[in-house]
């Protein structure tokens, strides 16, 4: 079983950029595939990118792309996902997920969960 937790969320002006990080621990890091979900008040969670074991396959959600990148060290059991040309419809609490299954973009595939770290983007 993985454990993950997630930091870099903050306060940032539209427009500008965050890097988060999801560490893992507790299982091994390189059989996961990996997913950020993000959730704005009142609205369901929602996938944001996805990467493979390796980090050789990404994909992003079209709200995203172009903006966002996800990425991987296997060697530091870390995912990242760099973001950019913030927007306030950005604003939400971002989650870091792992997976054995499938690389998805539907959320029940996932089976662990970071606590989730908060991104504002103010106007």
């Amino acid at each position: 079983q993985v454990q993950l937790v997630e930091s870099g969320g903050g306060l940032v002006q539209a427009g500008g950029s965050l890097r988060l990080s999801c560490a893992a621990s507790g299982g091994t890091f390189g059989s996961y595939r990996m997913g950020w979900f993000r959730q704005a008040p009142g609205k369901e969670r929602e996938f944001v990118a996805g990467i493979n074991w390796s980090g050789g396959f990404t994909y992003y959600a079209d709200s995203v792309k172009g903006r966002v990148t996800i990425s991987r060290d296997n060697a530091k059991n870390t995912v990242y996902l760099e973001m950019n040309s913030l927007k306030p419809e950005d604003t939400a609490v971002y989650y870091c997920a792992a997976t054995k299954t499938i690389a998805s973009a539907n959320r029940h595939q996932y089976d662990y969960w970071g606590q989730g770290t908060q991104v504002t983007v103010s106007s």
